[in-house]
């Protein structure tokens, strides 16, 4: 029995010595079938992804093939670009996994959930902006953007014109226009959001204040 328990305990001092290296070039080696099943799933090319990440397609294809290390300053913007945990891409679920994880986030006071999963000219996002953020501050850039409104009023500025626009209304912008949008003051307002550096123009039907007055 004593030399039973002798050989386990030798058995054990070995294992993180040679299962610890042996399981990071398991997992290293998995990362590149995982990056290129991942962007074929969705897709999207390595030009598109090259332009989304910053990182050249050379590189991106050397990833996907095994014949570049991956690391965490290359591994960081792809799981941006690709809109997923970076343990996932590392090797935990399958890439297969049909459940979508929205993450929300709160920019300027407003809740914004990211719905497009893939890297491309357009960009789709809910959003839910607060009551208080009521206050016109004007802003230009460069774009195109379509808003639809789910649910509360939606106060739109956009150069001269101000306009309120209910649930089923949509607008539609070039954003070097100076813009600003927020709640109408009644309360939160939920919105779907489209952006672009460029866009097809699409039908606008909102209701004026004027309008509303009449």
């Amino acid at each position: 029995m004593t030399g039973m328990r002798q050989h386990d305990t030798k058995d054990h001092a070995r294992r993180p010595s040679e299962e610890g290296p042996a399981g990071l070039e398991r997992a290293l080696a998995g990362v590149g079938p995982r990056l290129r099943e991942l962007r074929r799933r969705r897709g999207v090319t390595l030009a598109a992804l090259s332009e989304a990440t910053g990182i050249s397609r050379s590189t991106l294809s050397r990833l996907e093939t095994g014949q570049r290390r991956p690391t965490l300053e290359l591994l960081l913007p792809l799981s941006q670009a690709h809109q997923v945990p970076l343990d996932e891409l590392v090797g935990a679920p399958d890439v297969g996994d049909p459940r979508v994880r929205l993450k929300p986030r709160t920019v300027h006071g407003s809740t914004v959930v990211p719905l497009t999963r893939q890297p491309g000219p357009l960009q789709t996002y809910k959003m839910v902006i607060p009551a208080d953020r009521s206050t016109p501050d004007l802003r230009v850039h460069e774009g195109h953007e379509w808003l639809y409104v789910l649910a509360g009023r939606l106060r739109l500025v956009l150069g001269d014109h101000d306009v309120v626009l209910g649930p089923g209304e949509a607008a539609e912008f070039d954003t070097r226009v100076p813009h600003w949008f927020g709640s109408a003051g009644s309360g939160p307002v939920e919105i779907l959001s489209i952006f672009g550096r460029q866009g097809e123009r699409m039908h606008v039907r909102a209701r004026t204040r004027r309008d509303e007055r009449a």
